[in-house]
This record gives structure tokens, sequence and C-alpha cells, in this order.
């Protein structure tokens, strides 16, 4: 099974960085946000595509390690704008991970990486 996994955009070398990382049986996913796989960012101003795209580059991860959503163990969302998006995020987040629970942490903070980047979201899934 893989080391490691990236997208394979061109930023990921230039910032040093992986997408996914296993240790063991443990997949540390860094934050993914809202691009497509040519880089571009996808859904400025549009929190539901912002999400879904987010959500979709989290399973992009998932799957380059051979695993699903249902082996999340932990996700951390987080979001520019809790107050106008909280309701919409828990309910996007409760379709992408169905029955299963994670362990999961919301946080408000005031900026990401980009300026019309409004989630955020990183995870730790397992292999077993």
């Amino acid at each position: 099974m893989n080391k490691t996994y990236n997208h394979g955009v061109s930023w990921e070398e230039a910032f040093g960085l992986t997408q996914g990382y296993r240790a063991n049986d443990t997949i540390y996913i860094s934050g993914q946000f809202s691009h497509g796989m040519d880089g571009s960012f996808v859904g400025e101003g549009d929190f539901e595509a912002q999400a879904r795209q987010t959500l979709k580059n989290l399973d992009s991860v998932l799957a380059g390690f051979g695993v699903t959503r249902s082996n999340i163990a932990e996700m951390e969302i987080f979001l520019t704008n809790p107050e106008e998006h909280f309701e919409q995020c828990v309910t996007l987040f409760k379709e992408y991970v169905g029955d299963h629970q994670p362990a999961g942490t919301l946080v408000g903070t005031s900026g990401l990486a980009f300026p019309h980047q409004l989630i955020e979201i990183r995870a730790v899934a397992h292999t077993n």
C-alpha cells in the first residue's frame, strides 16, 4: 500500500507537502479544499460547490490508499463563516459519512490559505 498520496497538482511539490501520509495502519490526510485536479479553484462564492469538491478531493486521497469513507476515524472541518454555513455543513457532512459516524470537530476561522476559500477538511483514517 502507498506510503504517500498526491493529487498531482503543481503546488504540492512547491509547498513541500503530501495530501496523505500513511504510518502503519493510520492515514493522515492534509487539509483538503475546493480545487480541480488541474489545480484551479472551484466554486468561488458558492459554499455547497466548495464543500462538495472538497469532499470529492478527500475521496480521492482515501482511494489512493485503497480505503473508503468508512475508514475515516476523525474529520476536522474549518469554516470561515460558521454562523452562515454551519447547518449546510452539517447536512453535507451527514450525507457524506452516511451511517458511519467518525469523530469530528468544526472550527470557525477568520481565514484559510486562499481568500475565497470557505471550507477546508483534514482527516485521519485507518487501513483496517
